[in-house]
């Protein structure tokens, strides 16, 4: 290894508590300098002992997440996004289109050794796909032409400009208020537009007021499960003597999600200011932002508005001269859509595999380190501002009874103008699909909440409300608010065979009902839409399914088992004409 990288990997350690916690950063870090873009067997074994750690726990984590290769790629890797929002929006062509030009299949390299072909599982660019992603960048919108030029550029050994154009609308103006706007991640911008002036008013007050405040907004969760993050805060414990910890929770793997990047990307001080704001309601010295690893040029914005934040002492050690310390690591992922449960996110970040933890104890009380530890959505975290500022009764002004604020609604598919729209909780669907320019063809289904949560059909939208208790009684969750829209070209089974494929291979292998469950049910529809499925095969799916929901460490199993139940109830005749 390098001076150079070993010394890169030895400071980012310093800055961590424990330095195992680089374990997954170091890694990329080498597969990133290596000509073959894969860290060897040797290279696991030299990071091993840089960080103190078995040379059998580098390798049990490398050999779990997706992004680190295990032999080496072509000099550029195309990734190609096939999950359901691209596979609606054409990512297949492309894959069919790449393969033909190239000359090579799915997982083969060319012979140049130049390319590598992936299909990979979501990106979280839901609403510009078809995506592909080479190396660590990012090309959306992509279409066969684009491809081309891609290719074409890419052999001359130069990255192109390709640009992306974006949908995206802010009925409140409070999370995607400087969305559009001109050098949004620069602190000149937010400064200018009232940036950190909360931060400076949360400080003249005790930090019970922030929680408190946070508490009466109700702002509940907004990564999926909805509960209300003032009182997570409050089951901290009280004058413990371990050190509290923050986490932001942005991994952002839920197919049909792509919200949060939305805020990391284009406005990292919303986030900053709101995570420094409860860091100190909550008496938290460090916060970690845990980001998707696919996300590498979000990460570097946030970094770089972190360390304009520190130059302008709104982080460090002394915050504007408040005698308040309160600082903020990024910290990538690598590739598991596990680690967006809160538990499988912190055995992530301390640099082990992403595997879920039993509960209780709870993050609050034995989190990070085994110590008390809250974990929240970078959407939940960005609304922290507008409460302290504003105060928790003009936040709950948005919104309906018990689903207060305003929510970035991701929304992908076949509508005519997929993207984020900013509206308050309680808005109809209607009006939603509306705003992204209305659905292309004639509406079939609508997944709500992202890919986990039950399919409805078109005929069970019509008065649907987007809140969490107004899509609990139409039989679904509002989960992530990653709405996919299907129209009437699409074949349930084949959405319901990619649905569980996608879960069997993101299961981390804990829990027999999930790991094997998962594969067992891929198996029997796989059978179904070949058209080799016998008379019971749908009902031992269905049967699989009853027996899988709440029998998991996670919510993984009960994420593929109520949506895979919900499909084949509400579409069976659609299921059974596959049938024998």
């Amino acid at each position: 290894m390098e001076t150079t990288l070993r010394n890169k990997i030895q400071s980012l350690a310093s800055k961590y508590p424990r330095a195992e916690s680089v374990l997954l950063p170091a890694i990329a870090l080498v597969q990133e300098s290596s000509p073959g873009r894969y860290a060897s067997r040797a290279d696991l074994a030299e990071i091993s002992a840089m960080l103190g750690l078995p040379t059998g726990r580098a390798f049990a984590v490398q050999t779990y997440y997706s992004m680190f290769n295990q032999g080496p790629v072509g000099k550029y890797h195309l990734q190609v996004d096939t999950n359901i929002p691209a596979t609606l929006m054409g990512a297949g062509e492309i894959v069919e289109h790449l393969k033909k030009t190239l000359g090579i299949k799915v997982g083969e390299t060319t012979p140049d050794g130049m390319f590598t072909l992936s299909a990979v599982e979501d990106l979280g660019s839901c609403g510009t796909c078809p995506v592909i992603q080479v190396n660590n960048r990012y090309y959306e919108n992509v279409t066969p032409e684009m491809a081309d030029k891609l290719i074409a550029s890419l052999r001359k050994g130069k990255y192109p400009n390709l640009p992306t154009e974006t949908n995206f609308r802010s009925e409140c103006n409070i999370l995607l208020k400087r969305r559009g706007m001109t050098g949004s991640t620069s602190i000149l911008t937010y400064l200018r537009d009232g940036g950190y002036k909360t931060l400076r008013k949360a400080l003249d007050k005790k930090p019970e007021e922030i929680v408190a405040e946070v508490k009466h907004s109700m702002v509940r969760g907004r990564g999926g499960a909805g509960f209300p993050a003032g009182v997570k805060w409050g089951f901290l414990p009280k004058n413990g003597s371990k050190p509290i910890y923050l986490i932001c929770n942005a991994d952002e793997g839920e197919p049909g999600t792509f919200k949060d990047r939305q805020i990391m990307e284009f406005d990292p001080h919303l986030l900053i200011e709101g995570m420094t704001i409860a860091g100190y309601g909550i008496g938290s010295k460090l916060g970690f932002i845990y980001i998707r690893g696919e996300f590498s040029w979000i990460a570097d914005i946030l970094e770089r508005a972190i360390e304009e934040a520190r130059e302008k002492h709104f982080l460090g050690a002394d915050i504007l001269g408040k005698g308040v310390e309160f600082d903020i690591i990024v910290h990538r992922g690598a590739g598991a859509y596990v680690c967006g449960e809160e538990t499988a996110l912190i055995e992530s970040l301390e640099g082990k595999r992403g595997n879920p933890r039993l509960k209780p104890p709870f993050p609050a009380i034995a989190g990070l380190y085994g110590c008390p530890t809250i974990v929240n959505n970078v959407e939940t975290l960005s609304c922290v501002p507008f409460i302290i500022d504003q105060g928790g009764e003009a936040f709950r002004k948005f919104g309906t009874t018990n689903n207060f604020g305003p929510k970035i609604f991701g929304i992908s598919g076949h509508v005519n103008k997929p993207g984020v729209y900013e509206y308050q909780l309680g808005t109809q669907l209607t009006t939603l699909l509306e705003a992204a320019g209305g659905v292309k063809g004639k509406l079939k289904a609508v997944i709500a909440g992202g890919l986990s949560v039950p399919i409805l059909k078109a005929t069970e939208v019509a008065d649907l409300k987007m809140d969490y208790d107004s899509c609990l009684k139409h039989g679904t969750m509002l989960g992530s608010g990653g709405i996919i829209v299907m129209n009437d070209s699409v074949s349930i089974p084949h959405i319901a065979l990619r649905t569980i494929q996608f879960y069997a291979h993101e299961s981390c292998g804990q829990c027999t009902p999930c790991r094997d469950g998962s594969r067992a049910i891929a198996v029997l529809l796989k059978r179904v839409v070949d058209g080799k499925a016998e008379s019971g095969d749908l009902d031992k799916v269905l049967w699989l399914c009853s027996k899988i929901k709440g029998a998991t460490l996670c919510p993984t199993g009960s994420a593929f088992a109520i949506p895979i139940d919900a499909m084949i109830t509400k579409f069976r005749s659609e299921f059974e004409a596959f049938v024998k």
